[in-house]
């Protein structure tokens, strides 16, 4: 029997629509390089932006759709909105994100994108790292 998943409260993934809404969420390459970004800590999508080296409306647009999919939370500090990941309550999409996560940081691509954040947001690119690294380990 197939276990239920809960994105959000009394929301079963394992209704065909909300399934689909999830691995579309994760099946985008861009949205894939966001979330590694943030398994790394908070991150203002200015610097999302030029770490990935996209257009600042591209950005927030696929910041939208993760938001819509209940995988990134926001805040708002002035001008600015800062984006963090948001890992699900149920332990099942919790490994499904998890396993995402640890697949996407094993590519050259991650690694890159940590590097230019690392050099925007001045901090040592083993910290980003490492931090990406416990993330997954929760």
């Amino acid at each position: 029997m197939a276990r239920d998943i809960y994105v959000k409260a009394n929301m079963k993934i394992t209704d065909p629509p909300v399934l689909e809404q999830l691995f579309k969420a994760l099946s985008d390459d861009t949205r894939r390089r966001i979330l590694a970004l943030l398994a790394s800590g908070e991150v203002c999508v200015c610097n999302i932006h030029g770490a990935l080296g996209l257009p600042q409306p591209t950005i927030s647009r696929h910041l939208a759709y993760l938001r819509k999919s209940g995988l990134v939370a926001a805040r708002r500090d002035g001008l600015w909105m800062h984006y963090r990941l948001q890992m699900p309550t149920d332990a099942g999409a919790s490994e499904i994100l998890k396993a995402t996560l640890e697949a996407v940081g094993d590519l050259s691509a991650a690694g890159s994108d940590r590097k230019t954040l690392s050099g925007l947001v001045a901090i040592p690119l083993r910290v980003l790292n490492a931090a990406a690294t416990d993330c997954c380990r929760r």
